[in-house]
């Protein structure tokens, strides 16, 4: 006979219609591709062998061909008379000879999970696939894409099929990844269903590419990577950003802040400062001006880079505190006196009346 379609659906050969509809849903919520992300290509092959199967024996006439003379007297519309003393073995195999002029005409396998999903009013697609009732799609590249050629999204329910909420955990983030981008590998379990509808757990590692520039609050998310259970779509997984707090920088939205204090005297008669940045760099900037408790100087596009601008990065702004010497001796003060061209200075309190 070929292919064995009722074996491909895990049913009986005397299997009505309510029984074909259970085993559709049950293999297409294991088997649809974008609920396996890691395995596009087989399960797509999985998932239009179980629509094949389904549209066969769900359609009467195409079902009593098939139990009578095989897959390949369907497929080839080579319908011959039926064997002397033959009858099916199905229920369907009962009754007249079937038309020896019918043509096999597959329907496409969107279709047939847009229409037993989408009975209840619409729906979106496994994983927000966007199917929906009487929507015509196609594949392509792998994925579930409407006739526009949308890709396929991750959010929304099937019709029946409650979502899991999503799973969020927070991904600490050092200042120099931010700043730099890195790829993060992390290494998570998951309950999921085989082929047999019975659970497992499977280990699975994500890469998480941070790029240059994200914020603390960023989310990444992993479609339905959470935990599968019976009759509920599996939750997104979501990573949120945090920041690590620097010992040097910190970060000012796309600006980098320094908080640098330096000695009156450097104040007064300027210097240099030696600064490394995040990416290991060393500038040297010249201080030739008085420097002024609280002013700031401004390095432009030395900041963190912007994420939607990769070659535009913000300020790296330098806060200066001046340290006072806690005392002086009675020399001191003269030296500086003379230095500042002031004399012994007299200090007369106003009052104000």
């Amino acid at each position: 006979m070929g292919v064995d379609y009722y074996n491909i659906l895990k049913v009986n050969r005397n299997a009505n219609e309510e029984d074909l509809k259970k085993a559709y849903r049950r293999l297409a919520m294991i088997w649809h591709p974008d609920k396996n992300p890691d395995n596009k290509r087989d399960s797509e092959a999985k998932f239009k062998q179980i629509s094949e199967a389904y549209d066969v024996l769900s359609d009467p006439q195409k079902r009593q061909i098939y139990d009578l003379y095989g897959e390949e007297a369907l497929k080839s519309g080579q319908v011959p008379p039926p064997p002397p003393g033959r009858g099916g073995s199905g229920s369907s195999s009962r009754g007249h000879q079937p038309n020896p002029s019918f043509r096999f005409n597959p329907r496409d396998a969107d279709d047939i999970y847009a229409e037993l999903f989408g009975e209840s009013g619409g729906a979106a697609g496994v994983g927000g696939s966007g199917v929906g009732g009487g929507r015509s799609r196609g594949y392509r590249d792998g994925f579930f894409r409407t006739s526009h050629g949308d890709a396929a999204g991750s959010a929304g329910t099937t019709a029946g099929t409650k979502k899991a909420p999503p799973v969020e955990n927070t991904l600490l983030c050092s200042l120099e990844d931010l700043y730099k981008g890195i790829k993060k590998k992390m290494k998570i379990s998951r309950t999921i269903a085989d082929a047999s509808g019975k659970l497992r757990i499977m280990e699975e590692i994500l890469t998480i590419e941070i790029k240059p520039g994200w914020k603390k609050g960023t989310k990444i998310t992993f479609p339905e990577k959470g935990n599968q259970e019976p009759g509920v779509i599996p939750s997104d997984l979501i990573f949120v950003i945090d920041e690590k707090p620097h010992a040097v920088f910190k970060r000012d939205g796309n600006d980098l802040v320094i908080d640098h204090e330096i000695t009156l005297l450097e104040a007064l008669t300027g210097g240099t400062l030696d600064l490394t940045t995040l990416d290991g760099r060393i500038i040297m900037i010249p201080l030739t001006d008085i420097v002024k408790p609280g002013s700031e100087v401004v390095l432009p596009n030395e900041g963190m880079p912007i994420s939607k601008e990769p070659r535009t990065k913000g300020n790296l702004r330098i806060r200066f505190q001046v340290k006072y010497p806690s005392r002086l001796s009675e020399d001191q003060k003269a030296d500086l006196r003379r230095v500042l061209g002031g004399s012994q200075p007299i200090i007369t309190p106003s009052f104000v009346s």
